[in-house]
């Protein structure tokens, strides 16, 4: 019996990313590759890039040349770069890393056997396309693996935005919702390989208008057909867009019982001036104005956010008024960054805020939303939640998984199973996560 090929996959970047890592190998299952947990032991090496920061593709190259060392020992081991530095740079990185065997981009990964194959017989492969196939449908046919109780599901992807920092709209290219029938598939499939949790995936999630039974379904219809799947226990979804929110989604925060009390809901600055230098179209009252919607219909809802801070021409009273922004609103959550250039974007031209400024408004901005995580982690303590069960902790007889609030809780009890959900009383609050005991299983 042939022994497998063995498959080393890194992901950088969004869910989607991680997503795509999974069909990717699963592609790849097909011809005989089984994944390993290090380069090292890999007869092929899977790079899945992402390039939202700044210097991603020189990250790329740096990593690609920790490989040469493994390609010298093993000259018939298969190196390739996907996802959006590759899009990007396409020709590119195979000229400065001749190494490379093959270059694929996020839309044509499905194409990935023959490309491997292609390899296989001592040629170059690269696809950057933007193929007219379903590359969800052309692996639908995977092979099938036991699953654990958490799965991302992508249901929309690229971007018609055109964010002046963002290069999704480049890289992903233009929104495209799958069909609705095709994501129900997907999701039960997953449910019957012990998905208990689906988050539903997109840059714009909340822009999604895929093809149902009597025309176009909005997120929200999507949501209440995927609440009629049976042993799906729970429903999120990311990345959202505030202009996307519509009422019938809000309503559904409040109406459905298995969409999870966690939104991430995006504004980057709380200055209208830089909003409109983003080109986010929306502004800081119209934000706020959402979240009190939102929180009138799902008034114990916890939300996250993403922020740039020293976007070109920010001054310290547009920064002032980020700040004000998450006083008021009090994040669970949130992510933040400082502007980096992408060549390309409109922001790249602009004139650029000081590289120490932006570090210490970043200071500031962390030190804020630190401190109201920890506020609404430490009000958590003695309240029950329900968790789901995903792994076991880092040390004997201890259990970890996620709240409805996407709160990491752990438990020490090793009875508990992976996959349990059960109802935990909150009994200590650390710095990411929360300690608990078991009250009942749900």
């Amino acid at each position: 019996m042939t022994a497998p090929k063995k498959l080393f996959i890194k992901t950088y970047g969004c869910q989607m990313n991680v997503y795509d890592s999974e069909r990717m190998a699963e592609a790849l299952g097909g011809q005989g590759y089984v994944e390993t947990a290090t380069p090292e032991d890999a007869d092929m090496i899977l790079l899945n890039t992402c390039h939202i920061r700044e210097k991603a593709a020189e990250k790329v190259y740096s990593e690609l040349g920790r490989f040469k060392g493994l390609k010298a020992e093993n000259p018939d081991l298969k190196i390739g770069v996907a996802g959006c530095v590759a899009q990007a740079e396409g020709q590119e990185i195979m000229r400065r890393q001749p190494l490379v065997d093959l270059v694929v981009g996020p839309q044509s990964y499905h194409r990935l056997p023959e490309m491997e194959a292609r390899t296989r017989a001592g040629e170059k492969a690269l696809d950057t396309d933007f193929p007219e196939e379903d590359k969800f449908e052309a692996l639908k046919s995977r092979p099938k693996a036991a699953r654990g109780p958490t799965a991302f599901l992508t249901v929309q992807e690229g971007c018609d935005k055109f964010c002046a920092f963002c290069v999704v709209p480049y890289t992903r290219g233009a929104e495209v919702s799958r069909p609705a029938d095709r994501i129900l598939t997907e999701a039960r499939d997953l449910v019957d390989r012990g998905v208990r949790e689906i988050t539903l995936l997109g840059q714009n999630v909340n822009a999604y208008h895929g093809a149902g039974p009597d025309g176009d379904m909005t997120l929200a219809q999507l949501i209440w057909a995927l609440d009629k799947v049976d042993g799906l226990e729970r429903i999120r979804f990311t990345t959202s867009h505030p202009n996307d929110m519509s009422e019938d989604l809000i309503a559904a925060h409040g109406d459905c019982a298995k969409l999870m009390p966690y939104l991430h809901l995006p504004v980057q600055s709380g200055s209208d001036k830089i909003l409109k230098r983003m080109n986010r179209s929306h502004t800081a009252d119209s934000y706020f104005r959402l979240i009190e919607r939102i929180r009138a219909a799902r008034p114990d809802i916890l939300l996250s956010g993403d922020f740039i801070v020293g976007f070109p021409e920010e001054t310290e009273a547009d920064f002032q008024a980020t700040m004000d922004l998450v006083e008021e609103v009090g994040y669970g959550y949130a992510y933040s960054f400082k502007y980096s250039t992408r060549p390309g974007t409109p922001a790249a031209e602009r004139a650029q805020v000081d590289e120490d400024v932006k570090s210490e408004r970043l200071h500031r901005l962390q030190g804020l939303i630190t401190r109201q995580q920890r506020a609404i982690q430490d009000g958590m303590v003695g309240r029950e939640v329900s968790v789901l069960f995903e792994k076991q902790g880092r040390f004997d007889g201890q259990m970890v998984g996620k709240s409805e609030y996407l709160h990491a809780v752990h438990v020490n009890d090793a009875k508990v199973d992976i996959g349990a959900l059960c109802r935990v009383r909150i009994t200590g609050s650390g710095s990411n996560s929360l300690a608990g005991e078991i009250v009942a299983a749900s």
